[in-house]
């Protein structure tokens, strides 16, 4: 369901700088999770952001999470 006042906000998000995207996204998933889950300490934004942070700069290696659990998996076997 897109509106094109939506599509706006989403452009314009999609301009920022990767810190900022991250920011934003993070409080967008805040506000969906609300009702559900207590809001992150002050320790764990900071370390989230952290964690985003070394993710834009290429600091760290991602890997596939389909990959990690099949290789978890395989090790319980």
């Amino acid at each position: 369901m897109s509106t094109p006042t939506a599509e706006k906000v989403v452009t314009q998000a999609l301009g920022l700088p990767p810190a900022l995207r991250a920011f934003v996204a993070e409080k967008l998933i805040e506000s969906l999770d609300a009702s559900v889950a207590p809001r992150l300490s002050a320790k764990w934004q900071k370390e989230v952001r952290r964690r985003c942070a070394d993710v834009d700069r290429g600091a760290v290696k991602l890997r596939d999470a389909n990959k990690v659990f099949a290789k978890a998996y395989a090790s319980l076997t």
